[in-house]
């Protein structure tokens, strides 16, 4: 057991956020923690992390437990430069570093090896040595590249000051120092936040192996589903905790939920029936005594008490009457620039769409296609080309920003004014299946959060009745449970759908074609995200439909270099770890010699072992950054054939 909660209840002012919760992190777990905005997700981190004291009941960590703790608005020092930030994380061992090299320096200087100076000397530098290498110490290089690499900073020049980077790039560079401190017990409130799908992916790789316990809060049910083995649900002032991964739990959590409601009702007419028997009865003598047999059941009978329903009482449901033809989107040679530069976003790009598909379209961040869904909307005019809607199309759009909502009008204003011709009663109701209820409704719409705001959307578009959804990340600010009725919700939609999504989870439920956009044009894949993934793993991309054919001369030379140099790294490779096994035999024959009880008495002997060592260390350590970068140069490779 590395950590454990006993009983424990938290209480702000005359709220209680949770109570009677005993939970247990055991060596290798990995668990997920959900629950609603404001159950109280953050505050029981806050506690695992001894940050918050419990108002009752106890907590207890193990001895010499190492805690990480990444915060949403974690950040970094602004003055440092990304890998002085990154060296941060081991400035013990740097430090021990800096002081060898002194010990080393200051033992030169004496002649005389039998003094008691020297003595100390030589014990501290052998402790200190001990320290650094039992740490790993020759490695640190290593270990920050490989890091800042995965985490998505292979570009990044690494002296850039911190202060410069943009908000998504101060949290990678935290979760990344994070990664490199190693604590027995790593705890991420929405580590996914800014990350695209290449660092999603090498996160997930990453805390898969990790050594130590993992507690995780994220909105990304993908990577619950890949990370977790257990889940941890925090709802109705308590926290109950579930074997499996995110889709098992929701599995779980609906069947335990039926099971205890079933339950419940089935001892209501039980007692319904129980209770009328004895008023019938009681008063005959005949019967009486049957009567107070069954008053006697009644009262030893342990009452069950109906289950709260699960967090999904969003309803929510897209439809239309109008059908559109077959043909709905015909674009062709489109060019699109943006920014201020006059960026080619993409150029002479076609794109198709057909009644009935659902389209989700991913690109790399910056790519355009946001951009892209404005110019087929009209939004955005094209440098070149032509979009054609096919004839009785009605399209219904949900813009990421939400600028097309009235800040300041109130909620049911806001969708009252764009059907005047609704029934009141009828907004109310559709306003209350997406948790608008009460006084809620009157809310100014700029007041709203981002959740709020894209739940007024789907209940305009609701109303729409648009047979082609175009979609701008649908489930950004969302919570877990809105995102499930979203899901079933545009799974069982009947009409057409282009969506850009990062949410993985939807893009492995929702779409039967994803489609990559990149500067050369739109590659198509059939199937949901698995299926993408699989694909682009097996082979080289298809060529975008508006890309020339490459000369066949020119690319059997590019070619033939590629091969060439793949050929030069793997020998280079092989060479590097030769190298490497050399010296690090070479530094443990001379740490042997300085054992020796003759060497050990001979001041230039051990003068001349220790600077060979320190200089076969340090090249020691600039060859293993070698290797690391020669390795995931190959695999790169390979995993490209």
């Amino acid at each position: 057991m590395l950590l454990s909660l006993d009983n424990v209840s938290k209480i702000f002012a005359d709220r209680i956020i949770f109570m009677g919760v005993s939970l247990k992190v055991e060596e290798g777990d990995r668990i997920g923690l959900v629950g609603a905005n404001g159950a109280g997700k953050s505050t029981l981190l806050n506690v695992l992390n001894g940050d918050m004291s419990p108002d009752e009941g106890e907590r207890a960590v193990k001895s010499g437990l190492t805690l990480g703790f990444l915060r949403q608005n974690s950040g970094v020092d602004s003055a440092n430069t990304i890998y002085e930030e990154m060296r941060s994380v081991f400035r013990p061992l740097l430090d021990a570093q800096a002081r060898i090299k002194e010990l080393a320096a200051a033992m030169e200087q004496h002649a005389d090896h039998g003094t008691e100076e020297y003595a100390g000397l030589s014990a501290e530098y052998g402790r200190l040595l001990a320290y650094f290498e039992a740490n790993d110490g020759y490695n640190i290089g290593v270990k920050i590249k490989t890091v800042l690499n995965g985490m998505g900073f292979a570009d990044r020049e690494m002296d850039t000051v911190c202060g410069t980077l943009s908000g998504g790039e101060k949290t990678r560079l935290a979760l990344a120092k994070l990664l490199l401190t190693e604590p027995g017990l790593l705890m991420l409130d929405e580590p996914t936040n800014h990350l695209d799908f290449p660092t999603l992916q090498w996160l997930e790789d990453y805390l898969q192996e990790y050594k130590g316990a993992l507690v995780v809060v994220s909105h990304d049910r993908y990577f619950l589903d890949k990370i977790c083995s257990k889940m941890w649900e925090v709802a109705n002032l308590h926290v109950t905790a579930y074997k499996g991964n995110y889709t098992k739990y929701m599995h779980t959590r609906e069947a335990l939920y039926e099971r205890q409601l079933k339950e419940y009702e089935m001892q209501r007419q039980n007692v319904a029936k129980l209770t009328d028997y004895i008023a019938r009865n009681k008063v005959r003598a005949t019967t009486a005594a049957m009567a107070k047999s069954r008053e006697k059941m009644l009262e030893r009978m342990e009452p069950v008490k109906k289950p709260p329903a699960p967090l999904l009482p969003v309803k929510m449901a897209f439809r239309y009457e109008q059908e559109p033809v077959k043909d709905v989107l015909h674009a062709e040679g489109l060019t699109l620039r943006a920014g201020e530069d006059g960026k080619i976003l993409c150029a002479g790009a076609d794109f198709d769409l057909l009644k009935g598909q659902k389209v989700a379209l991913v690109g790399a961040n910056g790519v355009g296609k946001s951009t892209f869904l404005k110019a087929l909307l009209g939004k955005l005019r094209p440098e070149t080309g032509s979009v054609r809607w096919g004839r009785n199309t009605k399209v219904s759009y949900f813009e990421q920003e939400q600028l097309d909502l009235h800040p300041q009008k109130t909620v049911i204003g806001e969708l009252w004014d764009r059907f005047p011709a609704t029934y009141e009663q009828d907004l109310r109701n559709v306003l209350g299946g997406l948790r608008f209820t009460g006084e809620s409704i009157y809310k100014q719409v700029g007041m709203l959060s981002g959740g709020e705001k894209a739940r007024l959307k789907f209940a305009i578009m609701m109303y729409e009745g648009g047979n082609v959804l175009l979609l701008d990340e649908p489930t950004n600010h969302l919570d877990l449970a809105t995102k499930e009725v979203l899901d079933r919700a545009l799974m069982e939609y009947e009409g057409t759908i282009l969506a850009v999504s990062h949410d993985r989870y939807l893009l492995s439920r929702m779409p039967d074609h994803i489609v990559e956009m990149t500067p050369q044009g739109f590659i198509w894949y059939e199937g949901g995200y698995e299926s993408y993934r699989a694909k682009r793993r097996e082979a080289q991309p298809e060529r975008p439909v508006r890309e020339e054919k490459p000369k066949t001369e020119n690319a059997f030379h590019r070619t033939k270099k590629q091969r060439a140099e793949q050929v030069a790294r793997k020998k280079r490779l092989c060479e590097v770890e030769q190298e490497i096994s050399d010296l690090e035999l070479a530094v443990d024959t001379a740490q042997e010699q300085l054992g020796d009880p003759e060497v050990s008495s001979d001041y230039q002997r051990v003068s001349g072992l220790c600077a060979q060592i320190e200089e076969n260390r340090a090249t020691l350590a600039a060859l293993m950054e070698e290797w690391a970068e020669l390795s995931e140069l190959c695999a790169e490779t390979e995993g490209r054939q």
